[in-house]
């Protein structure tokens, strides 16, 4: 809780700017939960500094512009930005080639999925952009649809909860939980459409 009031405090001085700021050093693997800056910033407008609307927008871009860096990094320089400090500390050769090799077999639903951990997000997004396997416009469809999930529900988590910090922390905790839920959902359904796909193409080729 003590960091989500030291973010609002920020947030409440610098507003869009600082929550957007954030948000794109979050992609560059800043350890600072994207989940809270969201929330942080929902926080505000709830407080009365920021429209929600106009925050969740800014949390979107945000997140998308700072996911789609990682990936530029990744699509132009491939495995020479490792060397890099920012990337050098998170996403050490064994890391890169074990999401490399996850990469190779699930393709763009790595990116998907990648969304919602916040310890292999970037080194997932460089790595799609190293694998020269999916377009940007590919990568951002798929990375803006993950976000479409878990940024509304932060930011207006924060909103609706600005007055009372305490619970508001205990629905963040669910929200987290709520995501999971949803995600193992969305891919058991992608997955079972993929195996009823893979067995008709089976069936068609005897």
């Amino acid at each position: 809780m003590d960091f989500l009031q030291t973010l609002v405090s920020i947030f409440m001085q610098y507003g869009y700017f600082a929550v957007f700021g954030i948000l794109i050093l979050c992609g560059f693997g800043l350890p600072v939960p994207e989940d809270i800056s969201l929330t942080a910033g929902g926080v505000i407008s709830g407080l009365g500094y920021a429209n929600v609307h106009i925050m969740f927008f800014v949390g979107m871009a945000g997140v998308l512009i700072g996911d789609s860096f990682v990936f530029w990094l990744g699509s132009h320089y491939g495995e020479r930005a490792l060397t890099l400090p920012v990337l050098r500390t998170v996403l050490h050769p064994e890391r890169f080639d074990k999401v490399r090799e996850q990469f190779k077999k699930y393709g763009r639903w790595v990116v998907f999925v990648g969304r919602f951990m916040p310890g292999l997000r970037m080194p997932i997004f460089f790595t799609a952009g190293t694998s020269k396997q999916i377009s940007f416009l590919l990568f951002l469809l798929t990375d803006g649809f993950a976000a479409l999930i878990s940024v509304p529900i932060w930011v207006y988590l924060g909103y609706y909860f600005a007055h009372n910090f305490d619970e508001l922390m205990g629905w963040v905790r669910s929200g987290q939980t709520l995501i999971l839920i949803l995600v193992v959902l969305l891919v058991g359904i992608l997955l079972f459409f993929w195996w009823r796909k893979k067995q008709r193409e089976g069936k068609g080729t005897k």
